[in-house]
């Protein structure tokens, strides 16, 4: 018997299925430095252990992208080592603070599968939970993920597309235990701006751009444990270019969102994501968000802001759609989360 891992494909899953993934992962403060070395990532409530703790935490939390990326990283072997392209997100929510010293595992239910009408691929939908050392779920998130299939013979299954949420409410939100930022120190955060200073439907650009390079991105996918094989692989690709990991773009975008964003400090839901087009190595990534919605929080000084994140090939900010309702060529991500800000 071959004892090397082909990876799963389209017709080896079923709804219902849960899959445990290997290789849990302790996460420490050189996770963290890495992180900020790939991107540049200058929220305060992430970089230092003293503006922490003002704001009722009992230290400086791992970035909330970087344990999503672990997490995200586990499921790949078992969920897209085949894939053609990681499609989008749902239901995502943060739930519990990583820190240094934790130690994260993850598994993931098959919720949905759907083959394709070229009889090749097949998408398939999960929900992936991340856990710590104690069993507390840090995060979850629902992704669908377009597979291809071994045998093209291989009948479809009956379709099942989940009914998913397309906005988490403000009542789906978990705020950190102890969060209080009613003593928010804006000086040290970087920016005046708070939760009442933005207006719903506002649009922010974020100004400043970032060329991709292949020395970081490989160093993303493998920091992450990423093991698909159109990030590593150029020969898996007619085009001979390596794809860059989505998230490994959603992290540039969300860093670059400090100019303007400063004191959105954690995110705490991921409504919806597309990855609109691929990123390949030269292309330079620029942001823009727009305000969606606001609610308050019943935490001591702590507001949600529900923003639009869109990152570029460099392209004009605040351009996103055709009139035909599809993406512009230069949009990498339109991605729609919720973030806790100073009120």
């Amino acid at each position: 018997m071959a004892k090397t891992n082909p990876g799963r494909f389209f017709e080896d899953y079923r709804i219902g299925q849960v899959i445990d993934h290997a290789v849990p992962r302790t996460v420490g403060q050189g996770e963290r430095a890495l992180y900020h070395a790939l991107y540049p990532a200058r929220h305060a409530l992430y970089a230092s252990d003293e503006f922490a703790r003002a704001c009722g935490l009992p230290g400086s939390p791992l970035d909330d992208l970087a344990a999503f990326h672990v997490v995200f990283g586990k499921s790949v072997p078992d969920v897209s080592l085949n894939a053609v392209a990681n499609l989008g997100y749902a239901e995502g929510r943060w739930l519990t603070p990583v820190y240094p010293g934790d130690t994260l595992r993850a598994s993931s239910e098959v919720i949905g599968l759907k083959q394709n009408s070229n009889g090749k691929t097949g998408v398939v939908y999960v929900r992936t939970r991340g856990r710590n050392q104690h069993g507390d779920a840090v995060l979850e998130y629902c992704r669908w993920v377009m597979v291809r299939k071994r045998d093209m013979d291989a009948a479809a299954p009956e379709a099942v597309v989940p009914d998913l949420k397309k906005v988490l409410t403000p009542d789906d939100l978990v705020i950190p235990q102890g969060l209080d930022f009613s003593g928010y120190d804006f000086t040290l955060a970087g920016e005046p701006h708070r939760w009442g200073d933005y207006d719903v439907g506002e649009t922010i650009d974020h100004v400043d751009g970032v060329t991709i390079e292949e020395a970081e991105h490989m160093m993303a996918t493998r920091l992450w444990q990423n093991t698909a094989k159109v990030h590593f692989d150029a020969t898996f690709r007619a085009d001979g270019q390596r794809l860059i990991y989505g998230g490994h773009i959603i992290s540039m975008a969300r860093a670059l969102s400090f100019n303007g964003l400063a004191n959105a400090q954690m995110i705490v839901a991921l409504n919806a994501g597309a990855h609109a087009n691929p990123c390949f190595s030269g292309n330079t990534v620029k942001a823009w968000s727009q305000v969606l919605d606001k609610a308050e929080t019943a935490a001591p000084g702590v507001g949600a802001i529900r923003l639009r994140l869109v990152a570029t090939r460099g392209g004009a900010p605040f351009a996103l759609k055709h009139e035909d309702g599809k993406y512009t060529p230069d949009v990498l991500l339109d991605l729609d989360y919720w973030a806790l800000m100073p009120r």
